[in-house]
């Protein structure tokens, strides 16, 4: 399942060059990630609620054109797998004209709020991951 979130690059997050500054990309995908969770009924609110965090353990990207100002720009995210207490994404940047401008990975730990370890994450929410996904655990 690919999960698709639109936004505009503004002017703030450009460089002198008149790109998106490279450095911007982590946020992006971080609300990319975040709207897919919530597109399969799960919050980072609920799950802080609930004990669990989500820090990111590793995070690649290899880019290919840049982003301009005011570009309309739409991220694909997928879920690639659940394993253990790490979750893993990928992910496509395009820009207005369909070119795709960078792809990246994320892998997240989840971890026990209270105790700061790694934890397996909570079988329902593992369940509606891979009934979303099609993914393996």
């Amino acid at each position: 399942m690919v999960f698709e979130h639109k936004l505009r690059v503004r002017y703030a997050e450009t460089d002198r060059m008149g790109y998106c500054y490279y450095g911007n990309f982590a946020a992006f995908f971080e609300v990319a990630r975040v709207e897919a969770l919530r597109v399969l009924g799960i919050t980072y609110r609920q799950l802080e609620d609930d004990g669990v965090i989500l820090p990111v353990l590793d995070y690649q990207i290899k880019y290919f054109k840049p982003a301009y100002y005011d570009e309309e720009l739409r991220i694909e995210t997928n879920i690639t797998k659940v394993k253990g207490a790490r979750i893993f994404f990928s992910y496509k940047t395009f820009n207005e004209k369909n070119e795709q401008l960078n792809q990246a990975t994320t892998t997240l730990v989840f971890v026990d709020f209270h105790t700061k370890k790694p934890m397996i994450p909570p079988t329902d929410l593992v369940e509606v991951l891979r009934k979303a996904t099609n993914i393996e655990s």
